[in-house]
């Protein structure tokens, strides 16, 4: 008898490992994973050896395109040099000044009344300065895929990178059009000949914790008036 809690143990932890709530989620996809490229068609049944020294499956590289990028598939080299840098000022200044002069009667019920008491004057002042300024420097190299070639030379490129560290984690992911003629013969790219391009460098761990707000601080600089 003592055995059949054991076995209701059992049966009760095989459903629950079995359960698809409880199963791991997979990642979801972030968009810039690497393209694979496009399988060749198999060869037909009856096709039969020709003896020719050449096979496509092994590559193809033409003589005025060399080794290049060009296809689905293709690795291509990002080089990125981005430096970013802006400045603005803002100063407005406004001044305003007014007043007013009543001189009483000499004779009569408000004789009694000073020259000067009914002398009014008003006047306002305002001067306000702002200035921002922001400076940002990338430069690293990346390696992506190309996604899609299009009729007109150019072709979409999207790739990432990932970096596992012992404080966390941090990954570069970039995505963008580039024209097959400015690959060069190192399958090299700067990222300034890049169009609509799109930069993610970010990260997760301890070290980007410490560099953030927390939750409570950032309720109270939401709520708070001044």
């Amino acid at each position: 008898m003592a055995t059949r809690p054991l076995l209701l143990a059992a049966s009760a932890l095989a459903v629950l490992s079995g359960t698809p709530a409880l199963a791991k989620k997979p990642p979801k996809p972030s968009g810039f994973e690497p393209t694979l490229p496009v399988p060749l068609p198999a060869p037909a049944p009856e096709a039969q050896p020709t003896g020719g020294i050449f096979n496509v499956s092994l590559g193809y590289a033409p003589l005025h395109g060399g080794t290049r990028a060009a296809h689905v598939g293709d690795a291509v080299t990002i080089v990125l040099v981005e430096s970013t840098t802006a400045a603005k000022t803002v100063s407005s200044k406004s001044q305003k000044g007014g007043g007013a002069a009543i001189v009483p009667p000499t004779k009569g019920p408000l004789s009694f009344l000073k020259a000067d008491a009914l002398n009014a004057s008003s006047s306002s002042t305002f001067n306000g300065q702002g200035n921002a300024a922001q400076t940002s420097t990338l430069v690293s190299t990346l390696a992506v895929t190309i996604a899609e070639v299009r009729p007109n030379g150019t072709a979409l490129v999207k790739g990432e990178k990932k970096m596992l560290v012992s404080q966390g984690d941090e990954w570069i992911r970039f995505s963008g059009i580039v024209r097959l003629a400015d690959i060069d013969e190192d399958n090299q790219i700067a990222s300034t000949r890049v169009a609509d391009a799109q930069i993610e460098y970010t990260g997760k761990g301890a070290i980007m914790r410490s560099g953030r707000q927390g939750w409570l601080g950032q309720f109270f600089n939401m709520i708070s008036p001044f």
